[in-house]
């Protein structure tokens, strides 16, 4: 068998690596929530009888398995054992309605879905058979039952590289959300890299919700290494904080609201946090403010991760390796080909401004059910190489370090020029009273569109709107300017702090109609 061969081979058991974790290591932690832990063996152990459960289904019925709950040591297990079993998992948002929920149970057509007492409340009463997760009601089958079912699994499912691994459904913040398929070889790719310095020490902290790639990736990660994940089920400071301290946190992976809240925090600087090596901070830009408080208080490396959940695209920025660049989200990362396309799809040398393309070893395998889509997302080069399209404007600087500049639906067109919102915002958020900041496009008689800043304003602050309108536009070009600024108690965000801006602009284009 040639070396290849035996490569492929391997990146279709992930599954297979977790469980000889067992054999090297059968007493350390792996997973702990809310208090409950179990070590490596119990976790292999559990993988394997609800993986054979979950096989039990039979050879006939190979539909995807879903998932439906907060955090917790069973939604793992859940997860693992469906790809042991040879499925695709499909975890999906508590954050969402019912009628989202049901669009995306039509859309995968699972065969069953494990729902805990906060999912089971979205499931629709037609919806497919439910798995019980501490959750005790007719027709609903309780996961230790169902798990001693069937024989358990000698071993898991030997699958192909590019099986379906999982399925995540986009945020939907600007369109319906579709759904994102990872092949084994993308997840066990992924798993693999050595970026993050895990070991079978390290102690991941997450508090992110299982169903974002945000939990998933650094959950799969650590657990690849032999490392124990910590879940938070629902995020709060304090107590990740305590967590941090108690268990001696190595790793974290977080969003920019989670740092901004973490560090604001007046226990922050009494905490032992010494025992980080890495943390990471993905799902949007990570303000250069925060950046810089996050390295001259917070111990271990702070890297800023640029990418997709589709992949394809990634940046990183080592921000105490590169202090003069926190205004960029970094280099492209080891493997990773980024470029920039100009409006009819050409190449832009270095330095202009145009959407981010990008194209790796770790990239999505489709959209589910959606060929439309999938061939929108991908941009050719002259040699017909396949990039992912990410829909940011970005652009390198002269040290090939990434700048992003907004969303390419977000960019404000006013009088025929661009105006990128992230370069207001940046203004807004220099400003000592703002906590928290939007810039939107309002319909304009005069301009077509024009900028409008929302703000949120720290406890205590007394400036008004129009002293920080004042304020923001004596730095801002002219042709950059806000029309006004609105003070709101809170801007509207997703379960991992994605600005839904859609939701901000609803209302002032939905008046003009």
């Amino acid at each position: 068998m040639n070396v290849t061969t035996a490569k492929d081979q391997r990146e279709g058991r992930l599954l297979h690596v977790l469980v000889e974790h067992a054999r090297m290591q059968p007493q350390s932690p792996a997973l702990t929530c809310e208090g409950a832990s179990v070590n490596w063996e119990e976790l292999a152990s559990r993988i394997l009888d609800l993986g054979g459960a979950i096989s039990a289904l039979g050879d006939n019925d190979k539909r995807p398995v879903a998932l439906l709950g907060l955090n917790g040591i069973e939604v793992v297990i859940a997860y693992l054992a469906t790809i042991a079993a040879g499925r695709c998992a499909v975890p999906l948002p508590v954050s969402a309605t019912v009628e989202t929920i049901a669009g995306m149970i039509a859309d995968s057509n699972p065969a069953l879905i494990f729902a805990d007492a906060t999912g089971s409340k979205l499931i629709p009463s037609t919806g497919p058979r439910v798995i019980g997760i501490g959750l005790a009601a007719d027709g609903v089958v309780p996961f230790d039952d169902f798990s001693r079912s069937a024989h358990p699994l000698d071993t898991p499912a030997a699958m192909a590289p590019g099986d379906d691994f999982n399925i995540i459904y986009s945020s939907g913040t600007t369109a319906q959300p579709k759904g994102i398929v990872h092949s084994h070889a993308m997840r066990f790719r992924q798993a693999a890299r050595g970026s993050f310095a895990l070991s079978p020490q390290s102690v991941m902290l997450l508090a992110t919700p299982l169903y974002s790639n945000t939990t998933l990736m650094p959950l799969l990660a650590t657990l690849f290494h032999g490392g124990q994940v910590v879940l938070m089920r629902k995020f709060s400071v304090g107590v990740y904080l305590d967590l941090a301290e108690s268990l001696g946190a190595t790793h974290t992976m977080l969003v920019p609201v989670q740092y901004q809240r973490i560090l604001a925090d007046p226990s922050f600087d009494t905490r032992d946090l010494s025992a980080f090596v890495v943390k990471q901070s993905t799902g949007a830009a990570l303000s250069p403010a925060i950046k810089k408080d996050a390295i001259a208080r917070w111990p271990g490396k702070l890297l800023e991760v640029y990418g997709l959940t589709e992949g394809g695209c990634t940046c990183i920025l080592d921000v105490a390796q590169a202090p003069d660049k926190t205004h960029t989200v970094g280099r492209p990362a080891p493997g990773n080909d980024v470029r920039i396309i100009g409006e009819t799809g050409n190449q832009l040398p270095q330095g202009e401004t145009g959407e981010i393309v990008g194209r790796s070893q770790t990239m999505m395998s489709r959209y589910l059910n959606n060929k439309d889509a999938t061939e929108a997302f991908y941009w050719h080069d002259e040699t017909d190489a396949l990039f992912h399209r990410t829909g940011d404007i970005g652009q390198f600087d002269a040290d090939g370090y990434l700048m992003l500049r907004d969303r390419k639906k977000d960019v404000i067109i006013s009088g025929g020029f661009n105006i990128y919102a992230s370069d207001l915002e940046h203004t807004l958020l220099e400003h000592p009273d703002v906590d928290d900041a939007a810039v939107i496009a309002i319909p304009s008689e005069s301009w077509g569109e024009t900028p409008l800043g929302l703000i949120v304003v720290r406890s205590g602050a007394t400036r008004s709107a129009a002293e920080v309108l004042e304020w923001s536009n004596a730095r801002l070009s002219k042709m950059q300017r806000l029309t006004a600024i609105e003070i709101r108690d809170a801007l509207p965000r997703s379960a991992t702090g994605k600005l839904l801006k859609q939701d901000l602009k609803r209302p002032y284009w939905n008046a003009r109609s």
